[in-house]
């Protein structure tokens, strides 16, 4: 109880704190508490093997090693993270493969305005360990290598224009990207047990060839950005080279809106939110701060328009779960039979109506038994 008082009220930086969605949200409701979902609670298992609330059904898109309905692009393994993007009417679903020794990569599944599977295709190979990654605002998907020195990739969603390796975002052990177009930064997780968190600052807006990559540190209760002397990470890892650095255990997936930039850390099972009109940090959800955690091994996060966040585990008992703008965690979703799997790539479609997200290792256990969802039902766009 002393832990859960001192972390509930813990704000590090200063001045006030204000989460602003489509409503105030104060911080001295954090750190997220178990409660009933907004959806209610989960039902049995589909035919997919999905535990779902009352109006929500699954269906499988994309199977890892088979063609992808109706084409000729035959789905990646181990799909991680994801994001949805606008086409026209319709929309796109990308996800990285993160596989090893030059198998990794993007593909993308294309929908017409009903859901349909119109086309898929590859929009990057030849790369390693695509994990997390994140879109910009001129919609182009941002695919990060977690890998020693690993780059970071900004591709086409629509398959046109060739993928492009960024370096001056820095070359570490890449987990996910969020961009902030009201600072015009680009924030970044590294998946380190003692990993830093980090902004790229563009030369120019829309143009990621050139900039200053920036890591937080912490000197008692202050933040502050300094920049990274050599982000190539030639002979020094780059969380290692500017002094104060504030560690992270494990940096996993990260979602921008508003002023604030949510992120997780496997290595404590935590959520938090770096609020950057305040310059603040503070902790969303830490599963030893709530009881009977519904949350565990998180990674993946994204969120709707309303406040919600979605956040999937890696490990866990397989589930999505909620965290709604009024601190309450509970599970949306669970994916039956598939212990030896996580949770990947949550996004949501343009109209915010259709949930994809991939199990990365299906019922098997391995890379190539991947499995790609969309879950359709009455996601709440008021509160």
């Amino acid at each position: 109880m002393e832990r859960r008082h001192l972390l509930r009220g813990a704000v590090v930086g200063a001045g006030a704190v204000a989460f602003g969605f489509t409503m105030t949200r104060e911080s001295f409701g954090y750190p997220a508490q178990t409660g009933p979902g907004p959806y209610g609670p989960l039902r049995a298992a589909d035919a997919n093997g999905i535990q779902l609330p009352q109006g929500f059904t699954s269906r499988i898109v994309a199977r890892s090693s088979q063609l992808v309905a109706g084409t000729s692009y035959r789905w990646h393994g181990a799909p991680d993270g994801g994001a949805c993007f606008a086409d026209g009417s319709g929309w796109i679903y990308v996800s990285n493969a993160e596989l090893s020794n030059g198998a990794g990569g993007v593909g993308a599944i294309r929908f017409d305005a009903n859901g349909g599977i119109t086309n898929a295709y590859s929009i990057l190979s030849g790369t390693n360990r695509n994990c997390a990654g994140g879109e910009t605002p001129w919609n182009t998907w941002l695919s990060c290598e977690e890998v020693s020195r690993g780059y970071v990739y900004e591709t086409d969603p629509r398959g046109v224009n060739a993928a492009v390796r960024r370096p001056a975002m820095g070359r570490f052990n890449h987990e996910a990207a969020a961009c902030d177009p009201v600072r015009r930064v680009i924030y970044l997780t590294e998946d380190e047990t003692t990993g830093g968190f980090y902004r790229f600052i563009p030369t120019t807006w829309g143009n990621l060839s050139s900039g200053t990559l920036q890591i937080l540190t912490q000197t008692g209760s202050a933040l502050r950005w300094v920049t990274v002397p050599d982000p190539s990470a030639a002979s020094t890892a780059t969380r290692n080279q500017v002094a104060d650095t504030r560690r992270f255990n494990g940096g996993e997936g990260c979602y921008h809106r508003g002023n604030i930039c949510f992120f997780t850390t496997k290595g404590d099972n935590r959520v938090w939110a770096y609020n950057a009109a305040a310059n603040t940090l503070e902790i969303v959800y830490d599963d030893n701060l709530t009881a009977n955690p519904p949350l565990t091994g998180v990674d993946n996060i994204t969120g709707t328009p309303v406040g919600d966040l979605y956040v999937a585990e890696d490990g866990g008992n397989m589930e999505i779960c909620v965290i709604t703008p009024e601190d309450v965690v509970a599970p949306f979703l669970r994916i039956t039979g598939q212990n030896s799997s996580e949770i990947c790539g949550p996004a949501f479609n343009p109209a915010g109506n259709r949930l994809y997200f991939s199990s990365q290792r299906g019922t098997g256990g391995s890379s190539s038994g991947g499995i790609t969802y969309e879950v359709t039902g009455p996601f709440r766009t008021s509160r």
